[in-house]
């Protein structure tokens, strides 16, 4: 790490440089343009903070010359890419809403009952580190142990973060992210690494993938005939118009008959035609009509 900023100017955390409304409203306007998050006054520590530690990281001295920087060329993207994972939040856990989940379950439930051949394809849109999509992955694997037939499975994790996608994909996580599982689950999930890590089995994590997707971008064919869609905990972070936009993209990519989970309370007043809202506790859902 380099303290020393340009002109040999040394700075460190407790004296990070103000910022003033233009300047705020400048990288706040930026940071909407390119990801779609929605940053509020209320928020200017949080950016400030983000950005002081990065700049003394390669020695920065002013909010003005790293905008400059983050928006110069092919060098500007790849330092934009640094600092995206500092300003996204990757803090989850484990069956982080049992609701929703229960909720996978009870869905699924009615689809193993019938007979022959079953696959299912779920996104986890928002992954962050992976907690959410292996905890689909579970959920989706136990419900077809019931199942007679031939069944298969995959469950795709999309996140803005390079970072968090790496370590969605390693699968291995601090015992306090695991504390929602019962012990059953964390013998048939879960190898021990050490006293405080434990690593998602292989067979789970061959089911699941894991791709960088910024929301805001058009989605790619690959995500058209999904039958489970989880979209928690990422809504919050779009202005209301982006919200709808971005919800109904996601809806287009539902199969007749599958599953939309949100988040509750990211959105109010939204509907597409050939959904229907699902009634279930602590839960924001639709069902696409077949």
């Amino acid at each position: 790490m380099n303290n020393t900023a340009h002109h040999g100017t040394h700075w460190q955390l407790n004296s990070v440089p103000d910022m003033g409304e233009a300047e705020f409203a400048q990288w706040a306007a930026l940071l909407e343009a390119r990801t779609g998050i929605s940053l509020p006054a209320a928020r200017k520590s949080f950016l400030v903070t983000s950005l002081a530690l990065r700049m003394r990281e390669i020695g920065c001295p002013d909010y003005s010359r790293y905008y400059a920087l983050v928006t110069a060329g092919p060098g500007g993207a790849v330092e934009w890419s640094v600092l995206v994972d500092r300003l996204t939040v990757h803090e989850t856990r484990f069956f982080r809403h049992p609701g929703s989940l229960a909720l996978l379950a009870r869905h699924l439930q009615a689809r193993c009952a019938r007979l022959g051949p079953l696959s299912i394809n779920a996104w986890s849109a928002g992954c962050a580190t992976g907690e959410e999509a292996y905890s689909i992955a579970m959920v989706i694997e136990q419900q077809f142990s019931t199942h007679r037939g031939e069944h298969y499975f995959g469950v795709t994790g999309t996140d803005i973060s390079l970072a968090a996608l790496d370590a969605a994909r390693r699968g291995e996580y601090h015992r306090r992210r695991l504390l929602a599982l019962e012990p059953g689950q964390m013998e048939r999930y879960f190898t021990q690494v050490d006293g405080e890590h434990y690593q998602v089995c292989e067979r789970l994590r061959q089911r699941v993938c894991f791709t960088r997707m910024n929301m805001l971008e058009p989605l790619a064919p690959t995500f058209g005939g999904m039958d489970v869609i989880f979209c928690q905990n990422v809504l919050i972070y779009f202005s209301r118009r982006q919200r709808t936009g971005i919800l109904d993209k996601i809806a287009q990519c539902l199969s007749p008959g599958g599953l939309l989970v949100l988040g509750p309370g990211e959105i109010v007043q939204w509907s597409y035609p050939g959904l229907e809202r699902v009634v279930y506790e602590d839960t924001l859902a639709y069902y696409r009509t077949p």
